[in-house]
């Protein structure tokens, strides 16, 4: 770093977790840019501050994760149409004092959904759990793939009712009661858990019974951290193809790379940072590349 090193981070509540540091600093690297990011937690009610610092200390771009993707939107100047559509805010870009929102979760979910699982989403009925920001963004990219039927679930029901009728019901999005939802992943093509249950450090936890999930469907965790949360262990143990957070965790940051840069990400040597930063696959992942 040096009095030239543009400056990026992610801010959240947790974030110490976050493998986004190691991520875009590898990125940066590969490129060479000089950038520098870190992980800044701030609560909810130092958001605003936050925000505010960002700006006078003249930060190029900032991600956003759980809690303040929705409410981070009042203090930006600019919000991008997708995000708008979405209703939540996982990027920030600094256009000279001005700040601009924008939402790659979605498209970096659906990106990774098709190349990793299930390529052809038209006509499927997906199960959505969770009400947060990370959901707004998925829902309305699911929706671009023509789904027979995107039912969102949340404990606190209001909040699911909430969000789907947010969207145009072009878009085939509906709540359904938390009691309901046994039946719904019953005959679902692809379930997908948008909520933090299973997150390290609390990883033996699970947003619903796996008892309730359909043999052959596709099982999805927004979670990286562990790369295979004990939701996806027990799904796959039952019979159902499943699908990890670190597609998504990928492509949502490649894309925000390339919102602050303007030139491609380097996706691959993305991928190997944030694989290199997990020791249960360290050693394996080094094997590999003395194989090759």
């Amino acid at each position: 770093m040096d009095s030239h090193t543009v400056l990026f981070g992610v801010i959240g509540d947790p974030i110490r977790h976050s493998k986004s540091p190691v991520m875009l600093n590898r990125a940066f690297g590969a490129i060479g840019i000089n950038g520098a990011y870190a992980a800044f937690h701030v609560l909810p009610d130092q958001l605003e501050h936050a925000i505010a610092g960002i700006r006078a200390l003249g930060f190029r771009g900032l991600n956003v994760t759980i809690p303040h993707k929705i409410e981070v939107m009042r203090f930006l100047d600019e919000i991008s149409v997708g995000a708008q559509a979405a209703g939540a805010v996982n990027t920030i870009v600094n256009e000279n004092g001005r700040l601009v929102g924008y939402n790659t979760d979605g498209i970096g979910y659906v990106r990774s959904l098709k190349e990793e699982a299930e390529p052809d989403l038209a006509g499927r009925t997906i199960v959505v759990l969770g009400a947060g920001g990370a959901a707004r963004g998925i829902l309305w990219a699911l929706a671009q793939e023509k789904p027979a039927a995107i039912l969102v679930a949340n404990r606190t029901e209001s909040k699911a009712a909430e969000l789907a009728a947010t969207f145009d019901s072009e878009f085939r999005i509906q709540s359904i009661p938390w009691g309901d939802l046994e039946a719904a992943c019953s005959t679902a093509d692809v379930v997908i858990n948008t909520t933090s249950v299973g997150m390290s450090p609390n990883i033996e936890a699970l947003p619903l019974d796996p008892a309730w999930l359909k043999p052959g469907s596709v099982v999805s965790d927004l979670i990286y951290n562990p790369l295979k949360t004990a939701f996806l262990e027990q799904a796959e143990r039952l019979g159902c193809r499943i699908h990890g957070g670190l597609g998504m965790f990928i492509y949502q940051g490649a894309y925000a790379f390339e919102y602050w840069t303007g030139q491609s990400a380097p996706v691959d040597e993305m991928r190997e940072a944030v694989l290199e930063s997990f020791p249960q696959t360290n050693e394996i992942f080094h094997n590999r590349k003395q194989e090759t």
